[in-house]
């Protein structure tokens, strides 16, 4: 009957095991969730500054229409020059802030990624301890059956 404290004793501790690595893989999912909505939240932030941008351009390029007018300068050659080098920085400044957006969801996802897989390895790692249980318990009881039917410690 002494082989039950030590059954017992692994039982409660493979189960804890278990929990244990479950916890860690739920808390690392939640995580990598996390990361994913980080990522959709800075593409929808992009494309929020872009129109923002569009707007403030777009009453840019009003002013400087009724600016011209008002000084009494022609509608070409230079106004139009000034227009397109506005519309040349418009797509730079609007590629530059895609461009942001989109490496800084791509590392977001890639934080989900790793803690998925952190998530994976901390459940990996609580197998190998309800393993490694498993066998010192074994061991546990074949040291003890040795004894009891012997009447002598092994060496």
């Amino acid at each position: 009957m002494t082989w039950v404290i030590p059954v017992a004793s692994a039982a409660i501790q493979i189960q804890q095991q278990n929990v244990i690595g479950k916890t860690n893989q739920a808390i690392n999912e939640r995580n990598a969730k996390v990361f994913e909505q980080e990522g959709d939240a800075i593409e929808q932030q992009a494309e929020f500054d872009v129109a923002a941008f569009e707007k403030t351009f777009k009453k840019l390029q009003a002013t400087q229409v009724v600016s011209t007018i008002k000084s009494g300068a022609d509608l070409s050659g230079t106004y139009f020059k000034i227009l397109k080098s506005n519309e040349r920085e418009k797509v730079l400044q609007d590629n530059i802030v895609r461009y942001n957006a989109s490496i800084n969801k791509a590392k977001a996802y890639e934080q989900a990624n790793f803690a998925r897989i952190s998530g994976q390895v901390a459940k990996q790692q609580s197998r190998l301890k309800q393993i490694e249980t498993v066998s010192k318990a074994g061991s546990t009881l074949l040291t003890m059956n040795t004894t009891t039917t012997t009447g002598t410690k092994p060496v």
